[in-house]
């Protein structure tokens, strides 16, 4: 199994989401899959979700990478330097964030967190091939707290 890795450097701004969006999307068709392509639009969405939950939840840089096997899957990572592991949440009705995690969820085929350096890396894969199942999202740990601030 071949796997191309790319990444990118965000900064803690809210506004680098956008940028990494931007980027993703760039790779994506680099890679052979096609804007208009169902799989482009999953990737983005849950790129922008794990990097919007690395800028808001920790206040410090963080590491997006883009892994492409040679089966056309594609696992993204997210790497910050918080130890603390992701902390779904259920957002009620009218509510305007805590929904990052169950998309997370409900669009990856597979997703975890695991300890990396001082921090820890989230990441999900998604499958080019439809016909693949998805698993149970292997997530390590138990995710309990609040996820507070950590110093950069």
């Amino acid at each position: 199994m071949q796997v191309l890795q790319v990444q990118l450097e965000v900064g803690p701004d809210p506004a680098e989401v956008g940028r990494a969006r931007r980027w993703a999307r760039n790779r994506l068709a680099g890679s052979g899959i096609g804007d208009d392509e169902p799989l482009a639009e999953t990737l983005v969405l849950l790129i922008s979700e794990l990097v919007t939950n690395a800028v808001v939840h920790t206040g410090c840089p963080a590491v997006l990478r883009m892994l492409f096997a040679a089966e056309g899957g594609v696992r993204v990572e997210v790497a910050d330097s918080s130890e603390l592991p992701p902390r779904p949440r259920h957002a009620a009705g009218e509510d305007t964030n805590g929904r990052g995690l169950e998309l997370v969820d409900g669009l990856a085929d597979r997703w975890g967190w695991q300890p990396e350096g001082a921090g820890k890396s989230i990441w999900c894969e998604v499958d080019r091939t439809p016909a693949a199942a998805p698993a149970a999202p292997p997530v390590q740990g138990e995710a309990v707290g609040s996820p507070g601030r950590v110093r950069c």
